[in-house]
C-alpha cells in the first residue's frame, strides 16, 4: 500500500489506482472516505459481496447496471424482491447473474429494514463498531477487534 503511481493529471495515488481507469475516481472519491448515506452503504456492502471471487475492476464496470437492476440499492425496494426479480435479475446481462449473491442482497435489504428500524439507520448500527483507537492506521490490517464484532453483529441479524 505504501508504493505510490504518479496518474494522468500529475497527482500521485496508491500504486493499486493505476491498474484501471475506472480506478482513479474510485480512488479520489470514495476509497477510504466514511459513508453514512444509508443507500450508499447499502450500495457498498452489496457490491463487494458480488465482489468475491471476482476482480474489483469487474465489478466497478458494471456498477451502474448493479444500480438500475437493484433499484438504487435502496433496500426498502429491493427487500420486496421476490421470485419474479430474481428471474428477471438472472437474465440481465450487465451483472453478475449469480442466484446466490442475488438472493444474499434481497436478504440483507431486509435486514437492513430491521436494522435501521430499530437503530434509526443502517449507517448509526454499522458506525457503532467504529475503531476508537486513532492510532491504528486504516488499511493497516484485514481484519480488527472492530470488524470481528461488526461481522458477528451482522450474522446475529441474519
Amino acid at each position: 500500500m505504501s508504493e505510490l503511481f504518479l496518474g494522468p493529471d500529475g497527482r500521485t495515488r496508491c500504486r493499486w489506482s493505476g491498474a484501471a481507469p475506472e480506478f482513479l475516481n474510485y480512488h479520489d472519491c470514495e476509497w477510504g472516505f466514511p459513508v453514512t448515506d444509508d443507500t450508499w452503504l447499502f450500495e457498498k456492502l452489496c457490491l463487494e459481496s458480488f465482489q468475491s471471487g471476482l476482480s474489483w475492476r469487474t465489478i466497478l464496470s458494471k456498477r451502474e447496471n448493479f444500480r438500475t437492476a437493484f433499484g438504487g440499492f435502496d433496500f426498502q425496494k429491493v427487500s420486496q424482491f421476490g421470485d419474479s426479480d430474481i428471474k428477471r435479475l438472472l437474465s440481465d446481462k450487465g451483472i453478475v447473474r449469480h442466484r446466490g449473491k442475488i438472493e444474499v442482497v434481497i436478504n440483507n435489504a431486509q435486514r437492513a429494514c430491521e436494522i435501521a428500524k430499530v437503530e434509526g439507520s443502517l449507517a448509526a448500527f454499522i458506525w457503532r463498531f467504529e475503531p476508537s483507537d486513532e492510532n491504528v492506521p486504516p488499511q493497516s490490517r484485514s481484519t480488527s477487534p472492530a470488524s470481528e464484532a461488526l461481522s458477528k453483529a451482522l450474522r446475529k441479524h441474519g
